[in-house]
């Protein structure tokens, strides 16, 4: 309970709770448009610079295991969710496609979140951790559009929807810093540091304010969505978190990487799947994808998801 009350009691966490306070309250409170996109870029440059760095002195060899890993996690948990969205959530080909969709790829803020909690709890993951992040952004991505590929998407849909995808602001700015912060190296990033390190957290709190706004806006759907896509929205990260977490572990990395794997695994995108399922999947129903994925599954793993990969971690650690 007190890694519980831990992750919940900080100010990542409660920014975010915020916001949900200030859309229930029909707060005037925004972050203007602008301010939300600049924010955003700020924070996928900095975690690609960050993990750049760490690449620049990571012996290859150490990151070949958890980098099939990570691809793996790619593949299975869209194909998780989307048996679940079909067999249990009773969606059809399409919705149960874009869901895996935003299931298979992955929640940057989960990310920052899960990085932060480890960091409180003395149990920080590998410096490579950013690069992981850019590897399970597409591959879920594109296996749920297989699955829909014999319902509606044509191969143009397809072909836009990659490119959507591939030239989309998250991979452009996490793998473009991941290239800039290799080839540069921790010494020659020491000028940009402070900007891109000191004022991070920072700038996190206010994006989590939207973020929090955002979910609110979407708690209303999650009512209307029913008892069973509720309990799979809670469910699913469960289910592919842990086995993130147990795959790091068997991996060899440290119980802290474990568990921010295990949040990646379990989270679900709001940023690259969208677009890419906007594209191909133009009937899916974002009443089911948005909702599920920022009304149910993000609040979820910030509360309780992230602590319980950590215990998890923790516990596989000694016990393998």
């Amino acid at each position: 309970m007190s890694l519980l009350a831990d992750n919940l009691i900080s100010p990542v966490v409660l920014c975010f709770a915020l916001g949900i306070v200030a859309r229930a309250l029909k707060s005037d409170l925004t972050v203007p448009e602008p301010v939300y996109q600049g924010l955003s870029i700020y924070l996928l440059l900095a975690i690609g610079l960050k993990g750049g760095a760490a690449l620049a002195t990571t012996p290859a060899a150490e990151m070949l295991v958890p980098g099939l890993l990570t691809l793996a996690l790619g593949v299975i948990t869209p194909v998780i969710a989307f048996f679940l969205m079909r067999r249990f959530g009773k969606l059809g080909i399409e919705d149960a496609a874009a869901v895996a969709a935003h299931y298979g790829s992955v929640s940057v803020v989960t990310y920052l979140a899960a990085v932060e909690a480890v960091h409180r709890a003395a149990m920080p993951g590998e410096a490579y951790l950013p690069a992981l992040v850019a590897v399970l952004e597409v591959p879920g991505i594109i296996v749920a559009l297989l699955f829909a590929s014999g319902a509606s998407t044509s191969p143009a849909g397809w072909k836009k929807a990659l490119h959507e995808v591939a030239t989309g602001k998250s991979i452009v700015l996490l793998g473009g810093g991941l290239l800039i912060g290799a080839l540069c190296g921790p010494a020659k990033l020491a000028d940009v540091q402070p900007f891109f390190a000191t004022a991070f957290k920072g700038a996190l709190c206010i994006f989590m304010i939207e973020l929090g706004l955002a979910a609110g806006r979407r708690l209303r759907d999650a009512g209307r969505a029913g008892a069973r896509l509720l309990v799979l929205g809670c469910l699913i990260p469960v289910i592919n978190g842990s086995l993130g977490v147990l795959g790091a572990t068997l991996a060899g990395m440290s119980p802290g990487g474990a568990a921010v794997l295990g949040a990646m695994a379990g989270s679900a995108s709001y940023i690259a799947a969208p677009a890419a399922v906007r594209v191909a999947l133009p009937r899916a129903n974002p009443a089911f994808y948005l909702t599920l994925a920022l009304g149910i599954t993000f609040p979820f793993n910030l509360a309780i998801g992230i602590p319980l990969y950590q215990k998890l971690a923790t516990h596989l650690a000694s016990w393998l």
